[in-house]
């Protein structure tokens, strides 16, 4: 399943979602494919999407939660990359 949180996170003077896959990162690089983001948008373990992107990404399955449920899914379905062991 994807889930992403509202845009809230302001960066470059537009806001921003975090997109994550609770199956897997091909499922989650595969739709985020599928919603035209690029690759570089992919951080660690979750994908930057702009305010813009939100609607679209909803419209093709992704479920919105809160930013913490994201962070529980990803580390219950044991994908969290903390920046710390990331290098």
């Amino acid at each position: 399943m994807l889930y992403l949180d509202r845009p809230a996170v302001p960066w470059r003077g537009r806001l921003w979602s975090h997109l994550i896959s609770d199956v897997s990162y091909a499922e989650l690089h595969a739709f985020a494919e599928a919603l035209g983001a690029p690759r570089r948008g992919f951080d660690r373990d979750h994908y930057d999407i702009p305010a813009e992107r939100f609607p679209m990404a909803v419209w093709l399955g992704a479920q919105v939660v809160p930013s913490r449920e994201l962070v529980r899914l990803l580390r219950a379905a044991g994908l969290r990359r903390p920046r710390h062991l990331h290098r």
